[in-house]
């Protein structure tokens, strides 16, 4: 399964230079390691690592504006590359993509993102502008 772990320079660029002064969506998907080893020897599970970064990110997340307005179980893929499992799956509301941007940058967010960038073994990060709901597709 390649390796997607943190944004490329130029997607980063690309998201950065698409400015919204109003909400956006991003869609997570993640795998984690089944067992991660910190740079001083600690060992835990990639789910307990994950969920320091959770902890530690919070409240940045939060600061910022943001708040998670779905969440799921992942079950089984219909549709896409078969081999493709999800651990974590989940939607993150902002206000607008400059808190995203405000996120990613702080000091402390940035101290907090050692753990995700421990725990995950590969992740797809989708930016969506949310749109009105209906009964029907398209």
């Amino acid at each position: 399964m390649p390796k997607y772990i943190n944004p490329e320079r130029e997607a980063f660029k690309a998201f950065a230079e698409n400015k919204s002064d109003t909400a956006i969506h991003m869609l997570n998907l993640v795998k984690l390691h089944e067992i991660v080893t910190y740079d001083d020897g600690t060992m835990v599970s990639g789910q307990e690592a994950y969920a320091a970064y959770g902890r530690k990110s919070g409240p940045i997340f939060q600061r910022v504006g943001g708040r998670i307005v779905w969440s799921g179980k992942f079950d089984l893929t219909l549709i896409g590359p078969y081999d493709e499992s999800w651990d974590i799956a989940f939607i993150a509301e902002y206000p607008n993509s400059d808190a995203f941007i405000e996120m990613v940058k702080d000091e402390e967010y940035q101290l907090a993102v050692k753990h995700r960038n421990a725990a995950v073994k590969t992740s797809r990060l989708i930016r969506i502008t949310p749109s009105e709901v209906g009964n029907t597709f398209g």
